[in-house]
């Protein structure tokens, strides 16, 4: 059996967005969620702490490839599973690898068993199935994991795409075969979402939904978005994929998005997203606020003795200004990396608990109306 149960608070009747209480084995997550990227079993520049009593994050990521090659799954799962081995008391999700192997275009070789690739730490060769990238989840002890899937390039032709999301949806009727099997030899784990993947053809996305949930897996991901296409098409998928898949279940976009864009995924009934972008941008000097980017590295904040943004109650707002902040990153000391993705995900998770918010008081239409507001002020392309 598994441990994950999905309930839904509420919906808005105008655009669909949901919210509700994902209940796993270490703790509730209430959605729509963001879940920080902790690919090496680490969010970088955080501690757990910091990620527990600061945020309040009630999820992170690991991912199945990093780990897999170092330290190994089987390391792993000696010393706790990925819960004990990083002191992290609440849930993980762990995505498959396909998206990092993907981006090994150049150490991959694609079969119908599965993927050849060759490690990017040593040159060694490995073999990812959908039956192995299973078991490997099962040993980090996730509370969800991720079918192998294959992420479909962008631009991709209509025979590629159709070849690629045939290719995963076997994938994903053979992990799941296997998945049961070894749910009935543990008696318990995580459970597997399947991804929905069809490159950007709307009818090729639902081909893939439809057959996935015939699955009747315990949640699904929309997967082979943030692979260079216009952020609108992301959204367009996005939205011909969410309805086709179960009503009762988890959805997951997968590697999205901008802060405006979070409002715009959740409108079209996604509970679960993951990005890099505030950790990433976070350690490059970029943060997000209320007003937009602020650069730090730019001369005007040598002197700026304000905060990086007035409305956010951060641990970074409450106590450093942008001078501060702006010398840390300029003198390329570690701890202006802590403090900026401390900042970045608070602004992220914020925004969420201000959509989990509106929907449960049935406000979520003005709430959509105000960050398209902000986002046409900020970035016009992004609603055109």
């Amino acid at each position: 059996m598994t441990t994950l149960r999905f309930e839904i608070e509420a919906v808005c009747p105008e655009t669909g967005a949901r919210a509700g209480k994902l209940h796993t084995a270490h703790g509730v997550v209430e959605t729509p969620v963001f879940m920080p990227v902790g690919t090496q079993a680490t969010v970088k520049g955080l501690t757990p702490r910091q990620l527990l009593e600061e945020l309040d994050a009630k999820i992170i990521l690991g991912n199945t490839y990093h780990l897999f090659l170092r330290p190994g799954h089987e390391v792993v799962e000696r010393l706790g599973g990925l819960h004990g081995f990083m002191q992290w008391p609440r849930a993980i999700l762990t995505d498959s690898g396909g998206f990092q192997v993907w981006s090994l275009s150049q150490l991959r070789k694609l079969k119908e068993e599965g993927v050849l690739f060759r490690s990017h730490l040593n040159g060694d060769a490995h073999m990812f199935t959908p039956e192995s990238t299973v078991d490997v989840q099962l040993a980090l002890g996730s509370d969800i994991l991720m079918m192998l899937d294959e992420c479909t390039d962008y631009p991709a032709e209509r025979r590629a795409a159709k070849k690629s999301m045939d290719l995963t949806v076997r994938w994903a009727e053979r992990g799941m075969r296997h998945y049961r099997q070894r749910l009935e030899e543990r008696g318990r784990g995580g459970a597997l979402f399947p991804i929905v993947q069809g490159s950007m053809y709307g009818d090729l996305r639902r081909e893939c939904a439809e057959k996935l949930a015939g699955l009747e897996a315990e949640g699904y991901a929309i997967g082979g978005l943030s692979v260079g296409e216009p952020r609108a098409l992301s959204l367009e998928m996005t939205e011909v994929t969410a309805p086709l898949l179960p009503r009762d279940r988890p959805r997951y976009v997968m590697g999205v998005g901008m802060p405006e864009e979070l409002a715009e995924y959740v409108a079209r009934g996604v509970d679960m997203m993951d990005c890099v972008m505030p950790t990433r941008n976070a350690r490059n000097g970029c943060l997000f606020t209320g007003a937009g980017k602020l650069i730090i590295k730019q001369a005007q904040y040598r002197e700026d003795g304000r905060p990086v943004d007035e409305g956010c109650g951060c641990y970074t707002c409450r106590t450093f200004t942008r001078a501060y902040l702006r010398h840390l990153f300029q003198a390329g000391e570690m701890l202006f990396s802590t403090l900026a993705t401390l900042h970045n995900l608070t602004h992220y998770l914020d925004i969420m608990r201000g959509m989990r918010e509106a929907i449960l008081l049935g406000t979520f239409p003005a709430f959509l109306k105000k960050r398209r507001a902000l986002a046409l002020s900020q970035t016009p392309s992004l609603m055109e």
